[in-house]
Parts: C-alpha cells; sequence; structure tokens
C-alpha cells in the first residue's frame, strides 16, 4: 500500500467538517450578550418568523435545543405512547430511534434501497402490524425519501408521517421543499456539521395547529404561557400553569443569533454543496466505487454527505481507506453504523447482523467525505488526489 509523502503529510489537517461562520453571525450573537436576553426570547423568535417564512409562511416552526428533542416532541405531539410502533430505518444515527423509545413505543426496522440508502417504501407495508401507528423517514445524507409513496401508505393505513430531515435543508421531493409537505412534522438540525449550524439546535415545522401547540407547550416543562411573555410584560406576569408534565427542549436567543443569518445563506450554502459534489461525481467516475445517488431530475440534494462506497475488488478496504486519508492530513468519517449492529437495539430486539442486508452492506464499504462550505478549490482538489492515490488511479 502506498503511504504519504513527507510534504504530505507536513500539510495542514483537513477536517472533516467545519461549519461556516461569518461576521454576521459574530456580530448577532455580540447583540444578544449586550441585550441581557440569553435564553428563549426575541431572537429565538425572529429566526421562528424567518424559518417559516422560508418554508413558505404556511406552517408553523417551533425552535428546539436538537433535532433529537424536535423528533421527540413531534412524535409526542402525535400520540405514540406506550407499545405502538414506528417504522424507520436503521441507517440512521441512534436519536433517530431513541426517541421511539423515550415514548415507550418500539422502532420497527426496515431495510434500506441500496441505490439511495433511505427507507424502501417497497419494505414498509410488509412491516406494518396492528400496533404501528406512525412512519419516520430519514433523508439520508440530504437526498429525500420517495414521500409520495410514503404518504400514500400513511393515507391507506391510518399512519402519522415525521420526517427526520437532519440532513435534508434545503433538499426536495415531488418539487416541494422538504418541509412543506403533508406530513404531520418536519424535523431539522442544526448541528455543527449541518448545512445550517448553530452549534446545538434544530426546528419543527408543521402544518397541523394541534401538533403546533402540543410541541409549544411540551418544549417547555408544560407550562401554558411563555416565559418571554411573562418576563418581558411591564405588567405583573408572574402566574403560570402547568398543565403536562413536559421537556426542557427550548432554543436559546444565543443559538437563535446564529441561525438567523445561516438560514440567509442556505440557498447560496446548497449551490456550493451541489458543485462540490457534482465536482467529486466527475473527478471518481473512472474509480472502483459507488458513488453517491443524486436527485432525481427536477429535485435537489441538500448533500450535507458525500458517501462513497468501496466496490470489491477495490484495492484498499474501507478502513485502510480512511487511515491512509488521515495519512495525508484528510478528515473523513463513517455515515451509519446501522442501528441493529450496536448492542443496545441488537440485543432488545433480538437483531441479527444480516437481518438488513443492504444497511449492513453499505456501512462495510462507506466512507464519508469531506463536503463544506468552508473549504477552497485547492482543498477538494487534495481530497481526490488523495483518493485516487490510494485506489491507485
Amino acid at each position: 500500500m502506498t503511504t504519504a509523502a513527507p510534504s504530505a503529510c507536513s500539510r495542514a489537517f483537513l477536517p472533516f467538517a467545519v461549519p461556516d461562520i461569518g461576521e454576521e453571525e459574530i456580530q448577532e450573537v455580540v447583540d444578544s450578550l449586550r441585550s441581557g436576553w440569553l435564553t428563549t426570547g426575541p431572537q429565538t423568535r425572529r429566526f421562528e418568523r424567518d424559518f417559516a417564512e422560508f418554508m413558505g409562511g404556511e406552517l408553523e416552526a417551533l425552535a428546539v435545543n436538537s433535532a433529537t428533542a424536535g423528533l421527540h416532541l413531534a412524535l409526542e405531539a402525535c400520540g405514540i405512547g406506550p407499545g405502538d410502533e414506528v417504522i424507520t430505518t436503521p441507517y440512521t444515527f441512534t436519536a433517530t430511534a431513541e426517541v421511539i423509545r423515550y415514548l415507550g413505543a418500539h422502532p420497527r426496522f426496515v431495510d434500506v434501497d441500496p441505490a439511495t440508502l433511505n427507507i424502501d417504501t417497497a419494505r414498509i407495508e410488509e412491516a406494518i402490524t396492528e400496533r404501528t401507528r406512525a412512519i419516520l423517514p430519514v433523508h439520508f445524507a440530504g437526498l429525500a425519501c420517495n414521500m409520495q409513496e410514503i404518504l400514500r401508505i400513511a393515507r391507506t393505513h391510518g399512519l402519522r408521517v415525521v420526517e427526520d430531515a437532519a440532513h435534508a435543508l434545503p433538499a426536495t421531493a415531488g418539487g416541494t421543499l422538504i418541509g412543506t409537505l403533508e406530513t404531520d412534522a418536519t424535523v431539522f438540525s442544526f448541528y455543527a456539521t449541518k448545512t445550517l449550524a448553530t452549534g446545538e439546535g434544530g426546528m419543527v415545522v408543521t402544518r397541523n395547529p394541534e401538533v403546533a401547540a402540543r410541541c409549544r407547550i411540551m418544549r417547555l416543562h408544560g407550562i401554558d404561557r411563555d416565559a418571554f411573555d411573562r418576563y418581558t410584560s411591564t405588567r405583573p406576569a408572574w402566574q403560570y400553569e402547568v398543565v403536562a408534565p413536559g421537556f426542557k427542549y427550548n432554543m436559546t436567543d444565543v443559538a437563535a443569533s446564529l441561525g438567523i443569518h445561516q438560514l440567509r445563506k442556505v440557498e447560496r450554502f446548497g449551490r456550493r454543496r451541489a458543485e462540490m459534489a457534482a465536482l467529486y461525481h466527475r473527478a471518481f467516475a473512472d474509480l472502483p466505487l459507488i458513488l453517491p445517488a443524486d436527485a432525481p431530475p427536477g429535485e435537489r440534494h441538500a448533500w450535507h454527505l458525500y458517501v462513497i462506497r468501496l466496490r470489491d475488488g477495490a484495492p484498499v478496504g474501507r478502513d485502510a481507506l480512511i487511515q491512509e486519508l488521515a495519512h495525508r492530513g484528510i478528515g473523513a468519517s463513517v455515515h451509519f453504523i446501522p442501528l441493529h449492529l450496536h448492542p443496545y437495539w441488537r440485543d432488545a430486539y433480538k437483531l441479527r447482523p444480516d437481518d438488513f442486508p443492504h444497511a449492513r452492506r453499505a456501512y462495510e464499504a462507506a466512507v464519508s467525505l469531506p463536503i463544506y462550505t468552508k473549504m477552497t478549490g485547492s482543498d477538494q482538489q487534495r481530497v481526490i488526489d488523495a483518493v485516487r492515490e490510494v485506489l491507485g488511479a
């Protein structure tokens, strides 16, 4: 195997992901700090209004402190409870399924489509039982699931649909922006590596007023009045009532200050990510790789991740490729270790490695390459050159 030359090792390390934070975000955070309002307040309200407008203005947006919190709130608002089943994919981060367990319900895993790595819609109906209450699709890497088919199945069987759109801003399905479909709720992530980054944070988007009302109450201890309203009132307004055993899932104004300006850049960020993905596609077309699926014609891929998979017969294995990239000063990652291979999910549901063969095979061959908007053209060329060198091209 070829090893890195000393000159390559001496170059600055190129990390797997870095948020693209500008002076606008920094100044907005400074202004928030100087305002004296650090927790949920005027900046969070502003961010929610801006996000709803970005989505088209005909729905409600509720800021939360993580997408995990948002998924939990959305499923709870949809009435998911003990003994219920929620259909989802094993090819995801554990948060997708753990929120189901928070509610005493159970995930029912369905294998992925081997091309898109999204849930295989052809297998969903065979997983439905008398206890199934919802479908929780994950738009893997920023490529939208087949939402038309998922919504058809949900309508046929009377199921709720909550989208895990942690990767999917701004992706489309059926020519429609993810977050604006006829689902019960869509949850976005604003974690530091995402296409919109607030460090930690997320957004629940819904056009269902009952879901929105329940999420709003439950995200802050089940209190019937917003703390911002009580603390900014010029008249005594200290009284409130706890109407449910809620959670502590509110977003801070400091995080929202980042989000306000990140949102204004989302379209530009999305175009840049698409350009980078297209360049990777061209550069790797002749290599022994399965390249990530692009969006269908007329649709949009958010390109949160760029995941290559090594074909059988490639000169190195997955782990060796990651190690060789690290020797060359390039960070890479793996998305994801399927949930049925983790001890908790394996043991709790008596799952075997071959129960979801497409998810397992994808994982064993997958490498996520750097794709973020702070990368320069020369940064991306370093990645391309390194991958080609390691694979003997």
